[in-house]
């Protein structure tokens, strides 16, 4: 079993498609002995984004604060906020906007895939 707390977990900067105010924490992952999942928190400081991308893995998000737009390219876009959840499939381009005053955020568990 592992017991450990996010603030002890390094703060890394988002930097995929042009994003900005936004930082992860991989929470849980292949380190800590996950086999199949990895657990990750965001936080998007106000005006911050993350620009739209995709990638192989599947999301599965719980907001935990704040509200975002999130959207994706194929003109889908809706306002989430704390308690919501969110399933963003494989290979879907998306992207988040923090639309409010308090930071967003929210834990993203993902597959973790086989290295090829």
């Amino acid at each position: 079993m592992l017991k450990k707390n996010f603030r002890d977990v390094a703060e890394e900067n988002v930097t995929v498609a042009g994003s900005t105010g936004a930082t992860i924490r991989w929470l849980i992952t292949e380190k800590d002995g996950a086999l199949r999942y990895a657990m990750r928190r965001f936080e998007i400081k106000p005006g911050g984004h993350i620009g739209l991308h995709n990638h192989p893995e599947e999301h599965e998000i719980y907001v935990l604060a704040g509200n975002a737009r999130i959207f994706n390219d194929g003109g889908e876009e809706f306002v989430a906020g704390p308690g919501d959840v969110l399933f963003v499939p494989p290979y879907e381009k998306h992207g988040y906007e923090n639309l409010g005053g308090e930071v967003f955020t929210f834990l993203c568990v993902i597959p973790i895939l086989e290295k090829k």
